[in-house]
């Protein structure tokens, strides 16, 4: 038992002093050593580069981004594609039912928005400015309400949810603003629904004698060769409705802007004039 005890404590001291003589090359090495030229403390470390790379975005967050925004759009044209096929109390009642679609609906709007070279509501706001400030204006599916925050007039803006107190929450063919109490009615991409009809007249009613409507539409819907309406059938279509058409703006790529101005004598058609598959196109990415 003596040995065993004593052959282990030889053991251990060895395991000391070899330690001891590891301490003492390590300490002598350092000694020895050069501190490092400043070209050698500006390189990083494996790990520090490694930490640097991944505060960068990776493959895999922007292809979720991506997806996200794909995401999106569908839901966009999904709603965009409801809202058209649908009367206005239809799509009032589908919003007042969950009103973050609203909000879905007009961040997909923006997107698609953001790659038009120019955007319809810039070419009526620009109208308006050369127009007298005395002007009322009525815009009907007026969504973020630009047209009221770039103008000096009196705007009316009318959709279908308000997130906004500014904004009247309301069906288009029943508005609470009075008879001949505009002096302009905007429809800037917003005439869309099984029941538009519904929605000029209530413009015409709105509107003072003279008063104009101004009409912003996607180009690809009056493409008769795409399928889409005959652009001089449905200028004859409005004026059934009461309405003078004054010009037809074809110059940009992507919408078409029609003007027109309140006729004195109300001629109400009793049927949905004829547009030619006008409600089939959507807005194109």
């Amino acid at each position: 038992m003596l040995v065993l005890i004593f052959n282990l404590e030889i053991i251990i001291v060895a395991m000391n002093n070899n330690k001891r003589k590891r301490h003492s090359r390590n300490d002598v090495s350092k000694k020895n050593q050069k501190p490092p030229s400043n070209k050698e403390q500006e390189i990083p470390s494996a790990s520090t580069a490694k930490r640097a790379k991944s505060n960068e975005p990776s493959k895999s967050s922007n292809f979720f981004e991506k997806m996200r925004a794909r995401l999106s759009g569908g839901h966009f044209r999904m709603i965009n594609e409801k809202l058209y096929t649908c009367t206005g109390k239809e799509a009032l009642n589908y919003f007042r039912e969950d009103s973050s679609l609203f909000n879905l609906y007009h961040a997909g709007y923006r997107t698609q928005m953001s790659n038009w070279p120019e955007q319809p509501v810039n070419v009526i706001i620009k109208w308006l400015k050369k127009q007298s400030p005395s002007f009322v204006v009525a815009d009907f599916g007026c969504g973020e309400a630009f047209i009221a925050k770039s103008v000096k007039n009196t705007v009316f803006s009318l959709d279908l949810v308000s997130n906004d107190p500014d904004v009247i929450a309301c069906d288009m063919a029943n508005t609470p603003l009075g008879s001949s109490s505009a002096d302009v009615t905007v429809f800037c991409l917003s005439l869309m629904g099984t029941n538009y009809q519904t929605y000029l007249e209530e413009a015409y009613r709105v509107l003072k004698p003279g008063g104009w409507l101004l009409i912003a539409e996607v180009k690809s819907r009056f493409d008769p060769n795409t399928g889409g309406a005959d652009p001089e059938k449905f200028s004859k279509a409005i004026s059934e409705l009461g309405f003078n058409s004054v010009k037809r703006d074809f110059s940009n790529k992507m919408f078409i802007l029609f003007y027109f101005t309140k006729k004195c004598t109300q001629i109400i058609s009793s049927t949905t004039p004829s547009t030619e598959n006008y409600q089939q196109h959507t807005l194109p990415d």
